[in-house]
């Protein structure tokens, strides 16, 4: 019996599935590969949907990450508007949502994650929204204008992001929040409340410690949000932005290892040796930090990117990077390295009140673990620099600003 033809299969043209192709490309894969993306647009960036999209800044071509010529170029067969159905791991075929059947040497597995659905009377109206994909932004930006009133579910990054956007459209925007800060989950207090006055100052308003009961509507259409204590917030459309969810299902399926995610090792491997995953739908090693966690970021399905890439040609493990994430907020530039686990200090360097300052986290022994940079390049990259190298530091040397951020890193 002929041995079929390799190919790596990657289930999932998004930022991690559309990069992976293109580095195994890069790093001499010479042999078939398939890349299958839902969406009937080629793999693209996401980030800008909540801010450049919404304010018609960026279109699809802008915002892909390669040209439609490439995958061509590149002879990768990708197939747009098709997902992965189910996995066979023992014939190492997948089953496709147009009933092709695809055999593959390694399965590369970047299905990402959704957006988490709550279940609340009135969320199957029109104009009630999230924001995943290129199609939800279009929807939303039909939707915004002057005059229009925007109602947020969740203040988290997506949620402020889009509100952002929606005063820059001319939009009334209000955030309902069941915490009691905005970034609860993912900020310092310092941070949140940072943000907190300048959407205010904005135009916003934000309500917290806010339970949404239900979503009322006259015609099928979402005409307001009605609050646990009873009061209305009324909108033309709800966008709900209450964290994501990862897409493990087709793993779990097929006996892969998930917990909150799809088990990966320091190689994006999964516990399937064929397999690998890669991007928002893992849970990974972070040994940096001593812990497994899923991460969503883009810095992130890069890396994982390379590690699969190197992996499966037999090339050295490319070496761990801090993980990094940003937000773009009016003119707001946050940049985070690392991850605050265990810190008791924050140390602030710069100015809060002029917008321009970092954050810096260390933990009882002084070793930063995490810091926040707003309008603050120089931080954030030295910043990098500190935590790759495990630095220690002292309050005082990191608020002195005579101390250039080059001699904290050096």
């Amino acid at each position: 019996m002929t041995e079929p033809t390799p190919r790596i299969v990657i289930a999932g043209a998004g930022h991690a599935g559309g990069s992976a192709a293109a580095i195994l490309r890069q790093l001499g894969w010479k042999d078939g590969i398939s890349l299958i993306g839902e969406e009937p647009l080629p793999p693209y960036e996401r980030p800008p949907l909540s801010k450049a999209w919404l304010k018609g800044e960026a279109d699809a071509e802008s915002l892909a990450l390669r040209p439609m010529a490439f995958y061509n170029d590149a002879d990768i067969d990708l197939r747009l508007n098709t997902t992965v159905r189910r996995i066979d791991p023992v014939a190492k075929a997948v089953t496709l949502s147009d009933g092709d059947t695809l055999h593959y040497t390694y399965l590369i597995l970047a299905t990402g994650s959704r957006a988490r659905r709550i279940p609340l009377p009135g969320i199957d109206l029109d104009n009630v929204l999230e924001l995943r994909t290129a199609a939800d932004a279009d929807k939303l930006k039909a939707i915004l204008g002057a005059g229009k009133r925007l109602a947020i579910v969740g203040g988290g990054y997506i949620g402020l992001e889009a509100a952002a956007s929606a005063r820059a459209l001319g939009a009334e925007a209000t955030i309902v929040e069941r915490e009691p800060r905005v970034l609860a989950r993912v900020a310092c207090e310092l941070l949140s409340n940072f943000f907190q006055d300048f959407h205010r100052s904005q135009g916003v308003a934000i309500e917290l410690n806010a339970g949404v009961e239900a979503l009322e509507g006259a015609d099928g259409n979402v005409t307001g949000i009605r609050l646990a204590d009873g009061r209305v917030i009324p909108c033309d459309a709800a966008l709900i932005g209450v964290g994501a969810v990862p897409n493990e299902e087709l793993a779990k399926d097929a006996g892969i290892a998930c917990d909150g995610g799809i088990v990966v090792d320091l190689d994006a491997r999964t516990s399937d040796p064929a397999i690998f995953a890669i991007g928002d739908c893992t849970k990974r090693q972070l040994p940096m930090y001593d812990r497994t966690m899923r991460l969503e970021s883009v810095p992130n399905a890069l890396e994982q990117a390379k590690q699969a890439a190197s992996a499966i040609l037999g090339r050295p493990r490319p070496a761990a990077e801090v993980p990094w994430f940003w937000s773009d907020q009016y003119d707001l530039r946050l940049q985070i390295a690392g991850i605050p686990f265990d810190a008791t200090e924050i140390v602030v360097r710069g100015d809060i009140a002029a917008g321009k300052f970092a954050l810096f986290h260390l933990t009882a022994d002084g070793t930063v673990q995490a810091i926040e940079a707003v309008n603050a390049s120089m931080e954030f990259m030295g910043g990098r620099r500190i935590l790759q190298r495990r630095k220690k530091l002292t309050a005082a040397r990191i608020s002195d600003m005579s101390v250039t951020m080059q001699e904290l890193a050096s």
